[in-house]
């Protein structure tokens, strides 16, 4: 867990409104019974969590990939190629949406904006140095060209919900 107590006090606070903010139909399938806490989610999603990723082309059209997740501080993080269209897409329309799941078993759906960590020109992000030496641990030192070949984001969520059907399992297996 890499998150601060400020960190998770927002983390909590963002799924709280979320849900609150959420329809009666989604709080009839995810409730305080079957979703998860800050703490929790963040003890959950942990190393690299497959991320379905929604983005829009220029002619609004929606358009899914999957890219590599990494939970961190509260928020997801994930990389693509420079030349990918989801790049593309994401340099003209920021917004984004992810889905990480687990079967029938956990869901984390978030929605927002994302931030481009390591532009290829220009000032990146000040805390890059920090999440570039976590990627290189995670993928190895050579997996990339890390200045030309990739280029991570970070999505600043505006909503997002959890839905875990059975937490008590969910969070003894992330303790083991």
């Amino acid at each position: 867990m890499r998150e601060t107590p400020e960190e998770l006090k927002e983390l909590q606070a963002l799924l709280e409104v979320s849900l609150s903010r959420s329809t009666s139909h989604l709080r009839s399938i995810i409730n305080t019974e079957r979703t998860l806490t800050a703490e929790q989610v963040t003890r959950i999603l942990t190393g690299m969590c497959t991320l379905a990723l929604s983005t829009v082309t220029a002619k609004g059209e929606p358009r899914i990939s999957g890219v590599d997740g990494h939970f961190l501080h509260g928020k997801w993080h994930f990389g693509t190629a420079r030349n990918a269209a989801k790049a593309r897409h994401l340099a003209a329309r920021p917004a984004a949406s992810a889905a990480h799941m687990r079967g029938e078993e956990l869901g984390v759906f978030t929605h927002g904006t994302v931030e481009i960590l390591n532009p290829q020109h220009g000032e990146q992000a000040a805390d890059w140095p920090d999440l570039l030496a976590y990627f290189k641990d995670f993928y190895g030192d050579g997996f990339f060209d890390w200045d030309n070949d990739v280029v991570y984001y970070r999505l600043h969520p505006h909503w997002m919900t959890v839905y875990a059907s059975d937490v008590d399992r969910l969070t003894a297996e992330s303790r083991s």
